[in-house]
């Protein structure tokens, strides 16, 4: 008698998994408005959850397996015959070969997402590290011309005269600093080179970060969804093989 209790709550449990899992699935897969399914984060978003919740199906596919079993062996209990396309077992291993072959599919693709958000994060990267080196001699060759133009020297003098607040006080320090380049001209050509030593050793930071966290995602999603297709794909193929026996 328990072993036919707990065989049917066996059944109810896996069923119960099984069928809020491929729910869950249905949700995740409608993009939200706005968002379109082409989109790279979409898909690696997308992957990840899928690949996050991939082992509860497979847990609902072995309780309901475990369930036919305990009930087909208890004592006192005529096996259960049906044919296969009224057994839940034949649509649970069918089932796990569509799950086995969907995980299969994720595992390219999921590389070759991480791969292209990888390769933009770079060229952002890049863009502004570029923007920060054109900006920082876009203004030494300002502070040249400052020096260089003697009417430049006095439009500022003139500008600090009648300037107030914060602007008196950006002026005063621009005045400082090119009295201090004029007494030292190498001054302006050392700080060039120790600001771009500083923007590269930066955008090289920033690029072997973004490396690495896409090694870390391709790798932990990648190698997930391979053992799940793996290990779906097995229950699928043994189960359809030997339901009838």
């Amino acid at each position: 008698m328990y072993s036919s209790f707990a065989g049917l709550a066996l059944k109810i449990v896996g069923l119960i998994m099984i069928l809020s899992s491929l729910l869950d699935y249905l949700v995740l897969i409608i993009p939200s408005p706005g968002v379109s399914p082409l989109q790279n984060e979409w898909q690696l978003n997308l992957t990840t959850q899928l690949v996050d919740r991939g082992v509860i199906p497979m847990v609902g596919i072995a309780f309901l397996v475990a369930g036919y079993w305990i009930s087909n062996n208890s004592g006192g209990s005529l096996p259960e015959r049906k044919s296969s396309i009224t057994d839940l077992r034949f649509w649970a291993f069918l089932l796990s070969s569509l799950l086995g072959l969907l995980f299969l599919l994720l595992v390219p693709l999921h590389f070759n997402n991480v791969r292209i958000q990888s390769n933009q994060a770079i060229e952002q990267i890049t863009q502004r590290a570029e923007e920060a080196e054109t900006q920082l001699e876009t203004q030494v060759q300002q502070i040249d011309t400052l020096l260089q133009d003697p009417s430049q020297l006095e439009r500022l003098e003139q500008a600090i005269g009648q300037a107030e607040g914060e602007q008196l006080q950006r002026l005063t320090a621009l005045r400082e600093q090119l009295q201090a380049i004029k007494q030292d001209p190498e001054a302006i050509a050392q700080r060039r080179e120790q600001a771009q030593t500083q923007i590269r050793s930066r955008r090289q930071e920033l690029e072997q970060r973004a490396r690495t966290e896409a090694l870390k995602r391709g790798i932990r999603i990648g190698l997930s969804s391979l053992l799940l297709a793996i290990g779906y794909s097995i229950i699928g193929w043994m189960g359809l093989r030997n339901l009838g026996s």
